[in-house]
């Protein structure tokens, strides 16, 4: 399965709402995964740009796509961002592969 991080903002209702009734979105979150097929890794709150990070692992990209599509369409959370994540081992082998492509592939303009 592949590994998905998600950044995001939280809107003002949203914040408003989490102060007024604190509640565990990692749950929230975990069970829109399971209900789409994926499975929640971890749940961070950050500080900066974005005010959460998610790891996920989903099995193919519609499925990440639609637990993405569901949770923008609460209208709590804006300013999505996701990343396939590979590990390091993934990395050596893309390249390895590129280096032997890279071997009889013409450059643009060449």
């Amino acid at each position: 399965m592949a590994i998905f991080i998600t950044q995001g903002r939280y809107t003002s209702d949203a914040i408003k709402g989490m102060i007024a009734n604190p509640e565990n979105r990692e749950k929230a979150v975990a069970d829109l995964m399971k209900k789409a097929g994926g499975k929640l890794l971890a749940l961070y709150f950050t500080f900066g740009e974005y005010d959460f990070l998610s790891i996920s692992e989903a099995p193919s990209e519609e499925v990440m796509a639609s637990a993405l599509i569901a949770g923008a369409a609460a209208g709590t959370v804006s300013h999505l961002r996701t990343s396939v994540a590979m590990t390091a081992g993934q990395a050596m082998k893309a390249f390895k592969s590129a280096q032997e492509l890279s071997k009889s592939f013409k450059p643009a303009g060449r």
